[in-house]
Order: structure tokens, then sequence, then C-alpha cells
């Protein structure tokens, strides 16, 4: 059954799940629908009525929300495994995708990357105050992530799994800001950790560019 991913050429989570599609090897049509330009098409919403990207459609299949996208796709079809079997290894990883959803989107990309590296792209003035804000935030959300990178459960040089493949996207962004940049670089586990991820090709084969 055919691939369809739906999702907006900019957007993070969007891209957490084209790098699991690159990771097992997978292929999907890629179909374009920016989410922040209303009204959205009515057959868009029919799939996901809270209008968020991305949503996937394997053959009569559909299904939106990012995590749960990327577990199907590592349990329904072929390809690197990349979720460990072991019990506290899962969890940990299930802990790393809820961190950086319920924690380190907004202050990371919503807040240090859009307001310092986006807007600027689009002509736009950032926000000084959001940009410390973010930043303020962003600190204890890296300790945290620092000390589960050291645990060495998940985020180490053994293996690719979904923890990697979901802050990968976020990170790439962040460290795009210097100010970012610098923040990382207080923490030695998530440093290594980066060090190892950026250079992978699904990393680079889904560079989200900017506008302009």
């Amino acid at each position: 059954m055919a691939l369809t991913l739906i999702g907006y050429r900019f957007s993070i989570y969007t891209r957490i799940v084209r790098l699991v599609l690159a990771e097992k090897r997978l292929r999907a049509t890629l179909v374009e629908v920016d989410p922040f330009r209303p009204p959205l098409p009515a057959d868009f919403l029919a799939l996901n009525p809270f209008g968020r990207v991305p949503v996937l459609q394997h053959g009569p299949f559909t299904v939106f929300e990012t995590a749960v996208i990327c577990r199907y796709l590592d349990e329904a079809l072929p390809g690197p495994v990349l979720q460990p079997e072991d019990a506290r290894d899962r969890a940990r990883m299930a802990q790393v995708v809820a961190i950086a959803d319920a924690d380190g989107y907004r202050p990371m990309v919503r807040q240090v990357f859009a307001h310092r590296v986006f807007r600027p792209a689009e002509g736009q003035v950032p926000d000084q105050a959001t940009i410390a804000q973010g930043l303020a935030a962003a600190g204890q959300v890296l300790g945290v992530l620092d000390g589960i990178a050291q645990e060495g459960r998940v985020l180490g040089p053994d293996r690719i799994t979904l923890a990697d493949l979901h802050l990968a996207p976020m990170f790439a962004a962040f460290v795009q800001a210097p100010e970012g940049a610098d923040l990382l670089a207080d923490h030695v586990g998530l440093s290594e950790w980066w060090g190892r991820i950026r250079g992978r090709a699904s990393l680079r084969d889904t560079d989200l560019g900017l506008p302009g």
C-alpha cells in the first residue's frame, strides 16, 4: 500500500516523520499543506480536524500525531528497527519524545529559532524578550536531556532510535541561533550526541532550509 505524508516544508514535525521514513528506507508521496495559512482545505481537515501537520495515509488508513505516526511506521513496515526491545530503554525513549514535545519544542523552536533565525529570513524583526525567555526555558530542557544522554540507554552511539529522530530536527533548528549553539556546548553528553547525529545522511537529506 502506498504511503502519503501530508505536511509543511518548514515543519519540524513533518521533518521528524521524514527522518523516520529515511532511516526505514521507505518512500512516501509528499503533499504540501501550510497550516499557518487559513482557511485550510476541507479535505485536509477531514483527515485531521485539529488542522495540524503531519498526517500519514497508508492505503485506507490515516493517522496523525507525530509520535504515533513514527511508532506506526516502525512497527507496521519493514526496515531497520528504531525502538529498543528492553522495556526500560523503550521507556526512556518515550520519555525523551515526551520531553521534546511538552518542554523542548516551544522554547527551542518557536521562541529561539523562530525569532533569531526564521523571522529575520522572512524580513521580520525578532523579539529579543521572546528569545531570552526561550533560552531560559531551554536550559532546563537541555540539562535533563544531557543526563539522559550520559545515562546511555538512548541518545548513545550504539543505535538510532525514535528518540534521536524526534530530537534531531529541533536541535538542528536551535543551534542555528548562536545562543542556542553556545548553550548546547555547555552540555557534554548532548554535545557528543549532536556531533554524531548531525552528520547522518537522513538529516542532511531532509534539511528544511529557510524562506527566501
